[in-house]
């Protein structure tokens, strides 16, 4: 079976408020991940114990770029700790994505902070939004960052919303990159005049056609991330869970 695990993102408001009892609800409705949006002040050793009495696997942590830079050691202890094998940058400030030169300057750092990670026998991985398939130079900013970085030390978690809200093909992506796509944020859109996030498997993505590539590809997990709702969220993580299970 597929891993499928859930951005913990898409629930921030149960998070802040009960992290850990948020946690066994996740895993009550099927999911064998999280990946983690924020500790909540939770240490890493209280953590591994939720997630080994409620099932659960550590499917990576978002971490941003100030924090990588600054705290880069103390972050891969706690993943560590966990037993997370991904640290995952969640997009590049303002700084970074002007220009191809600036995306080089990025590829730099991440090249840096994935060679670390990789001695400590974790790997490190790049989340998109819209704006990195913006092209500089004749590639876009993906390219920049995939070219300028070396597998090893980088791989791409593709979220496939943002690759068809650029106007491309989320399948066509997974297949240029399936020696870097380790991990697939599955989300949905709702249709072309209306691009509102929406539960996987109400939209207009070609999930069988996604999750076909990834398989192809070797992708590790497929994590569920919902940012917009019009049924109540503990509802709408099952209903994508639920769809997404049939097609893997």
């Amino acid at each position: 079976m597929e891993n499928v695990a859930l951005q913990l993102y898409s629930i921030k408001e149960f998070t802040s408020e009960d992290f850990l009892g948020t946690l066994k609800k996740v895993a009550e409705i099927g999911y064998n991940g999280v990946e983690f949006a924020g500790y909540f002040g939770t240490s890493a050793a209280q953590l591994k114990t939720a997630l080994d009495e409620y099932g659960l696997r550590a499917a990576g942590s978002h971490i941003g770029m100030p924090d990588l830079v600054k705290r880069l050691e103390e972050m891969i202890e706690y993943s560590l700790v966990i037993g997370s094998p991904y640290i995952i940058c969640p997009g590049l400030p303002e700084e970074f994505r002007e220009n191809a030169d600036s995306y080089k300057r990025a590829a730099e750092i991440f090249d840096r902070i994935g060679e670390r990670c990789k001695e400590q026998g974790l790997r490190f991985g790049y989340h998109n939004h819209g704006f990195e398939f913006q092209k500089h130079d004749g590639l876009t900013g993906l390219e920049l960052l995939a070219s300028n970085t070396r597998p090893e030390h980088m791989f791409l978690e593709l979220d496939t919303y943002w690759a068809e809200y650029a106007g491309f093909s989320a399948a066509d992506w997974i297949e240029s990159f399936k020696d870097r796509c380790r991990i697939l944020h599955i989300k949905d859109m709702k249709s072309e005049q209306n691009k509102r996030n929406t539960e996987i498997g109400s939209g207009i993505l070609d999930f069988k056609a996604i999750t076909a590539a990834g398989k192809r590809s070797g992708v590790e997990w497929y994590t569920v991330e919902q940012e917009e709702y019009e049924i109540p969220q503990l509802e709408s993580i099952e209903t994508s869970l639920t769809f997404l299970r049939q097609i893997l």
